[in-house]
């Protein structure tokens, strides 16, 4: 008989994993606290707009490519690589960098501010290579049975790595750099792990070997949600079933072992084997009560930064505006040290802007823009008021137009704004923290929430707090390891 698999979240580490042990034999169910599934990895519809509410492009798509790979199906989904990656705009500058894996077409627009650019950019993707050969495998893509575990492979990483680990993502970026254009677009992506270049261990500077050298961005063709209505598709192809609307609120076990789980309106759901997606150090707290995992020891973990989101549609065409935006101020250093405390920073700030239907004409009314903002702001532990949210919103949306050079304030015919209060409430994220716990020295491999309980051992978790940690490939590798665990247990 099927053992059967009840899975707690239809994020991208939840649908994964729900997609390997399927085409393993196992009889797997979801249950998904919101109307859709998807998780972070999410779509906004309205007024004939559509929006990716959180993630707008992906990294390492060989990830992708093994999972399917895997599972002995065909990619579900088109994707295309982005070229430029991104553009990056400064306050009062109207330079716009485009960012070209080309490295000669990259370094022509340095020349003014950065002299020899190649040659130091070369040497310090190499650097970055070479971090990332050394490391992914041994730190990212196995599991961990103990710390000592974890020390002995840490130990088996080359030791000329070690001075990186006493430095920042800004420092050692800085040590190849001088021009400020340079060390604040290098540094750009520690954003991406939900902290900042000043608080972000050297060793993720590994990110830029898989930006420039290691396959670049892409975008998915109709959205990001395509990559969930895509993997929705291929597990109901396997009779997995999902119900939504249902959140998990308490247990029930016996002799080491969860016997059900039970959701908001009481009701029981029993399986041979759980894996919980909602984030892996609250669900523990919250659901299972572990003292380590209490409010006040959740309170003084590192988490990762809040975003104030929003979706804004105008019926213009912004053609001056490529696909993926970078808009900064000029107190770069000031405002990165400051976000994830001080509010009083959002009054110039730093964000990204997406516009959907700059490739995808389906994603708004004909002659209309889908624009996605996000911007970095502290969770709720440090700000607990949004009331304010419309007047910061409206003072990025003033400083876009200046930038742009079109005022785009009358042409907005739909608005909706996600604060750290919003991602709390809808996504279970604690605080609002983005991307769950972040990826402190102390908080990664061994050191971060285990991928399997504690107490209960037909228990396991995959999603961003539990190891290997956030982003859309690390959801996905994390659903290898999951279903490694899983597999093992007897």
């Amino acid at each position: 008989m099927k053992k059967t698999v009840l899975i707690v979240g239809t994020g991208l580490g939840g649908l994964s994993t729900g997609l390997r042990l399927a085409t393993k034999g196992y009889q797997v169910k979801f249950v998904e606290k919101a109307p859709q599934a998807g998780g972070r990895l999410n779509q906004l519809k309205k007024d004939g707009f559509t929006f990716d509410v959180g993630p707008s492009f992906f990294s390492m798509p060989y990830e992708f490519e093994e999972l399917v790979e895997d599972c002995g199906i065909k990619m579900p989904f088109d994707f295309v690589e982005l070229d430029p990656l991104y553009t990056v705009n400064f306050r009062g500058s109207d330079k716009k960098y485009s960012l070209y894996k080309d490295i000669d077409k990259l370094s022509e627009q340095f020349s003014e501010v950065e002299p020899d650019f190649k040659r130091k950019f070369t040497a310090y993707l190499k650097k970055c290579e070479e971090l990332y050969k050394d490391t992914v495998d041994v730190v990212i893509k196995q599991n961990f049975d103990s710390i000592p575990h974890y020390i002995k492979s840490l130990m088996q990483v080359n030791p000329k790595h070690l001075p990186v680990l006493l430095k920042t993502f800004w420092r050692q970026s800085s040590s190849f750099f001088e021009s400020k254009e340079v060390r604040q677009i290098v540094s750009l992506i520690a954003f991406f792990l939900g902290r900042t270049p000043f608080d972000t261990n050297a060793v993720y500077t590994l990110l830029s070997h898989i930006e420039f050298t290691n396959n670049g961005y892409y975008n998915v063709k109709g959205g990001m949600y395509t990559i969930v209505t895509s993997l929705v598709k291929e597990l109901e192809k396997l009779n997995v079933s999902f119900e939504y609307n249902t959140e998990i609120a308490d247990f029930t076990s016996a002799d080491g072992k969860v016997t059900s789980l039970i959701d908001q309106n009481g009701k029981s759901w029993e399986a041979d084997i759980y894996v919980i997606n909602a984030d892996a150090a609250l669900f523990r707290g919250t659901v299972f009560n572990r003292k380590k995992f209490s409010e006040k020891r959740l309170s003084k973990m590192t988490w990762t930064m809040g975003y104030l989101t929003f979706y804004v549609g105008v019926n213009k065409k912004l053609p001056q505006v490529e696909h993926h935006n970078y808009f900064l101020g000029n107190n770069y250093e000031e405002y990165a040290k400051d976000v994830l405390k001080n509010p009083g920073t959002l009054e110039k700030p730093y964000y990204y802007v997406n516009v959907l239907s700059k490739h995808n004409s389906e994603c708004a009314p004909e002659g209309c823009e889908a624009l996605f903002f996000v911007c970095p702001v502290p969770s709720l532990l440090y700000k607990t008021d949004w009331s304010d949210k419309k007047d910061i919103v409206n003072s990025i949306l003033a400083d876009f137009s200046k930038r742009i050079k079109q005022d785009i304030s009358k042409d907005i015919i739909f608005q909706m704004e996600y604060t750290p209060e919003d991602w709390q409430n809808q996504f279970n994220l604690y605080k609002g923290a983005g991307l769950g716990l972040s990826h402190s020295m102390l908080q990664i491999g061994a050191l971060r929430p285990k991928n399997y309980d504690e107490k209960f051992k037909n228990t396991f978790y995959v999603g961003a707090s539990t190891v290997p940690g956030a982003g859309l490939p690390m959801a996905v590798i994390g659903s290898k390891l999951v279903a490694e665990r899983v597999s093992d247990y007897k």
